[in-house]
């Protein structure tokens, strides 16, 4: 398996189905509903399209939140799949408060194997690859790139981007909440934090960037006591087991796996080591 590859046109995948979000979220957009009540837009739609159009020349199976989910009678004999969210945090992207992502991981035999965290606002980017590490562009710099992404080398990718943890010397304990979904679980569990640690504080926002924080050193858990999907946490756990975190299914008190019969998460905490 070529990650380097794979890596690549995965970023530049995650940069163009940025664009195609963007393109959306500048205008006045209709907002429908899934039959599970989460909303989707044209952008969600958009931005499915582009990956899958960038990604297909590798002729790996895709299971993505937008699109056909199949059964698991044929799901169970991929030994590799991508698993996508194309617009994570559809909330926040109608709040138009910029705390949305698009989301890229590949799973080998149920496992993230390299994921890619992209923010179409922010323009921050988070990438990870088995045995090769989990880094950051900032936004600030990887703004000036973005315009020509599919001629801009994975080196020099790598030379703009900073390793993961970035932040390793703090003195408080820091919890990162989810925005639209904070539970009364939540809140009891950062309580009981409290008896533990001197400081206790509490950072929020939406999306995936919530893992990212954890894995960039930002925050030392994100405790998630809710509903969330496969296509939720894939990248995001590739970003974190590579930068030296976790992602534990709160059930078996393992890492999480994918590609299962049912594709509703436990209950998980995201946490440093």
């Amino acid at each position: 398996m070529n990650y380097l590859q794979l890596l690549h046109q995965s970023i530049i995948a995650s940069v163009l189905a940025g664009n195609e979000i963007l393109d959306v979220y500048n205008t006045k957009f209709d907002v429908e509903y899934k039959d599970d009540k989460s909303p989707v837009t044209l952008a969600d739609k958009k931005a499915d399209d582009k990956i899958r159009e960038h990604l297909q020349e590798f002729n790996i199976p895709f299971l993505s939140e937008e699109g056909h989910h199949p059964d698991f009678e044929i799901r169970k004999h991929w030994s590799k799949l991508w698993i996508v969210d194309p617009l994570d945090g559809t909330k926040e992207f109608i709040k138009r408060n910029g705390e949305f992502t698009v989301n890229i991981a590949l799973v080998e035999n149920n496992s993230p194997t390299l994921g890619v965290i992209f923010s179409p606002v922010f323009k921050d980017i988070y990438f990870a690859a088995k045995d090769i590490g989990a880094f950051k562009i900032n936004g600030s710099i990887f703004s000036n790139y973005m315009h020509d992404i599919k001629n801009v080398s994975l080196e020099l990718l790598f030379s703009l981007a900073q390793k993961l943890p970035i932040i390793i010397d703090r003195k408080n304990y820091v919890v990162v909440a989810s925005r639209s979904h904070i539970s009364k679980e939540t809140f009891q569990h950062i309580e009981s934090l409290k008896l533990i640690h001197k400081q206790v504080d509490i950072v929020t926002t939406g999306s995936s960037i919530k893992m990212c924080w954890v894995a960039e050193g930002i925050a030392d858990e994100y405790p998630r006591f809710g509903l969330t999907m496969e296509w939720d946490t894939a990248a995001g756990q590739a970003i974190l087991t590579e930068s030296n975190a976790l992602l534990i299914d709160l059930e078996t008190q393992l890492p999480m796996i994918y590609n299962r019969a049912k594709l509703l998460n436990t209950w998980f905490m995201a946490k440093r080591g």
